[in-house]
């Protein structure tokens, strides 16, 4: 997987990308990702990448021609997609990241700054995403966010390839709660079943509890996991 970040702020990109999975993953070239700054792409002196908008209005807006030049610059690889990280967008979630993984090689991610983008930039957008109904100062923490998010789920990130299957949201439901040792933490203790070795026991109470968690901190997610079991059986 190739992501090419267009990004006025390339240095936001230095520690995520240096840590963790993330930093193995690019070590293994099982995904690589490629820092583009518009200002590269200017012709004053200034490297003047925003202007007022027209009409007026409080604050600067993202040029266009930088963004337009910038992505230009970008081999054209199959099966790509251009992004752009706005609040507008499409919220990330795990269905749109097992998509992102799994049908693209290249996604090119702009990331807005200021009030926004130029309109025209979407002429170019093939799709917009958001991190969620909140604003931030620019694009780079979704950006980096859905880097993150993409990455894990490509085959090679992460060593146990089954601990991804049994996450939050992959089942439809919230995680069940998990322990390790000690047994006891200051009187705290580990569920009883957990250390039965009856493993269908577990499995059964796993299910029970991630039921009765979606249930208390999620009941859409309950509701929509109901429904899909409700026309499968």
């Amino acid at each position: 997987m190739r992501f090419d970040i267009v990004t006025l702020f390339p240095d936001c990109f230095t520690s995520v990308l240096n840590s963790g999975l993330l930093s193995k993953a690019l070590a293994k070239q099982i995904a690589q990702v490629n820092l583009v700054n518009p200002r590269d792409f200017t012709h004053d002196k200034h490297r003047k990448v925003d202007d007022e908008p027209y009409g007026g209005g409080v604050g600067m807006l993202m040029k266009p021609e930088p963004i337009f030049a910038a992505v230009e610059s970008l081999p054209i690889l199959p099966r790509r997609e251009i992004i752009l990280m706005s609040p507008q967008g499409q919220t990330i979630d795990q269905p749109l990241l097992r998509e992102l993984s799994t049908n693209y090689n290249q996604l090119i991610v702009i990331c807005g700054h200021y009030e926004g983008v130029d309109e025209r930039v979407l002429q170019i957008v093939t799709r917009e995403v958001s991190l969620g109904d909140f604003i931030l100062t620019g694009g780079e923490i979704p950006a980096m966010a859905l880097i993150n998010g993409v990455t894990r789920l490509l085959p090679g990130t992460v060593g146990k390839v089954e601990s991804l299957k049994i996450e939050s949201f992959e089942s439809g439901l919230l995680d069940y709660p998990q322990y390790t040792r000690p047994a006891n933490f200051r009187g705290w203790n580990v569920p009883d079943v957990l250390l039965s070795g009856n493993h269908p026991a577990i499995a059964k109470w796993r299910l029970e509890q991630q039921i009765e968690r979606t249930r208390k901190r999620r009941p859409d997610l309950l509701e929509a996991w109901e429904k899909e079991n409700d026309s499968n059986s």
